[in-house]
């Protein structure tokens, strides 16, 4: 079963279309240098807020990914785009 990275977390209006600009290219590095990688959905919510929703492939990938943090320049970009970080949790897609 695949691992579900959930991460939710502030971004000011000023810096919401750099955090979508960023996106792409976070995305090429995880791909290029996450083992595991699935796949993400970004979701905008309300109140500048948003949802990350990555998949993993098992749970030592999301560990190995997390250590590593914002080691590539596509991922650094899209990382320095946030403000603040609300929640981020762990789960195994069920379905």
């Amino acid at each position: 079963m695949s691992t579900i990275e959930l991460t939710r977390f502030k971004v000011s209006e000023d810096k919401a279309d750099e955090l979508v600009a960023a996106r792409p290219g976070m995305l090429a590095d995880f791909a290029a240098d996450r083992k595991g990688f699935v796949g993400a959905q970004l979701v905008r919510l309300p109140g500048g807020e948003w949802l990350d929703i990555v998949e993993w492939e098992t749970p030592e990938d999301f560990a190995a990914s997390r250590e590593k943090g914002g080691n590539l320049p596509g991922i650094a970009r899209f990382f320095a785009a946030i403000d603040s970080l609300i929640t981020a949790e762990e789960g195994t897609l069920a379905g």
